[in-house]
């Protein structure tokens, strides 16, 4: 291979465009898809009451799950504001979850006025430190929101020790974690709640869309009908038992997602294993560490994360990434760039009109730099590289092809694989 980075001039490792969940490509739509859709717009019926595709994929999901609520949804953010309504908390109550995620894991948390408080991060997996978690723990504490980011289980046997003992809740975030375990157990029914998204980059897609599942009765009436604005629809009185929301998932969407469920095994296995034969050939690339997956956990793979020892390859991941995308290898640096709490609507509590609600009903907690040190740094160091079900062998052989050729080409340049 030539040695020449293609961002110096060189050959790039690769031409050929990847797979990508941005269109059907990186997707696994198919006339399974087109058919259920037919079939609900043949029949009139898109209204969720009165179809058969969302209480069919509710059914099923929940099977699939081993538990006995399946809420269906509009998307995944949709999915952990009915898990927070479901425990209900009191205006100020905390709840404490991660600083590295889509603002959809949090923004629940502000509309119920609850107010969410930051735990920081393992550094190798990503997810929430239980020691953290324990350390922020006050009186006003209600729950524990973990988030398996990028498919990596949370050390769950540590939170929920800690729940336990303190009688708080536990909602999963697992938006980005289908079907990836945790001892033998799927994420999302550990905890008290489980939420998914539908969106279109996830390992089963609508578009948007999102499911919230629980194995408790209380939560999951309480879900159901948050999710139906408070109306239980069996009762003789068109009657509204508490402040809900329409978050209701149409036939539509219901049709393409029963589809898509049938897929979502392969999906996942797929990604697995390409990632597992990504993980054996750059184990041995100086300078390129890749992921960590918990010890007894299966990962899901919604990106295949990597992180760079600058020192060694002599750059940092920004200029790593510009290089790995002149050889046309899909990769970014550090996801969301930031940790949420640093984000202006949680650092200046931009919230409701001119108030700071709900942070005027509880603590005023300052959200600043140092708050999280493990997220922000990790935020520094973490490459993704691009990754879904349609990748082939060819695929993950380039990626790592790539990989080498980067960090091994920096590492020979005069000067600039040094710093002084």
């Amino acid at each position: 291979m030539n040695s020449k980075l293609a961002i110096d001039g060189g050959n790039p490792v690769r031409t050929k465009p990847f797979p990508t969940v941005g269109d059907a490509s990186g997707r696994t739509f198919g006339e399974e898809e087109i058919a259920l859709v037919t079939e609900v717009l043949r029949s009139g019926k898109l209204f969720r009451f009165g179809g058969k595709f969302v209480p069919r994929l509710e059914e099923e999901f929940a099977k699939l799950h081993a538990v006995k609520h399946a809420i269906a949804c509009t998307s995944g953010t949709a999915s952990i504001h009915i898990a927070v309504a479901a425990v209900n908390p009191d205006p100020g109550d905390e709840i404490i979850t991660s600083p590295i995620s889509d603002i959809g894991s949090v923004a629940p948390i502000l509309f119920q006025n609850a107010i969410p408080v930051f735990a920081d991060l393992e550094p190798d997996t990503y997810t929430l430190d239980p020691r953290s978690v324990e350390e922020r723990i006050t009186d006003r504490t209600r729950a524990i929101l973990v988030v398996h980011l990028l498919g990596q289980p949370t050390d769950m046997d540590g939170i929920m020790q800690i729940a336990r003992q303190r009688g708080l809740a536990v909602i999963e975030d697992c938006c980005q974690a289908y079907l990836a375990k945790h001892k033998g157990k799927l994420v999302g029914t550990i905890g008290d709640m489980g939420c998914f998204s539908l969106q279109q980059s996830k390992h089963m897609t609508t578009g948007d869309g999102g499911i919230c599942i629980t194995d408790d009765e209380d939560l999951g009436s309480r879900a159901r009908l948050f999710a139906d604005k408070g109306w239980p629809r069996e009762g003789p009185v068109r009657d509204y038992l508490f402040l809900g929301l329409n978050y209701r998932m149409n036939e539509l969407t219901g049709a393409v997602a029963c589809a898509q469920l049938g897929k979502v095994e392969k999906c996942v296995s797929t990604r697995r294993a390409l990632a597992r034969r990504l993980t054996e050939q750059i184990r041995g690339v100086e300078g390129v560490n890749p992921p960590v997956v918990r010890e007894g956990c299966e990962h899901s793979y919604w990106y295949y994360p990597i992180t760079i020892d600058d020192q060694v390859v002599g750059m940092s991941p920004h200029e790593f990434v510009r290089a790995l995308s002149a050889e046309g290898i899909p990769a970014s640096a550090g996801y969301i760039g930031r940790p949420l709490y640093l984000s202006p609507v949680l650092r200046e509590k931009r919230t409701y009109g001119s108030s700071h609600c709900p942070y005027d009903c509880g603590r005023d907690i300052e959200y600043k730099e140092g708050y999280c040190p493990e997220a922000e740094a990790i935020l520094k160091r973490l490459i993704l590289v691009g990754w879904n079900e349609n990748y082939s062998e060819e695929d993950a052989d380039d990626i790592a092809a790539a990989l080498a050729k980067v960090a091994q080409a920096k590492r020979i340049r005069p000067a600039q694989g040094k710093r002084s």
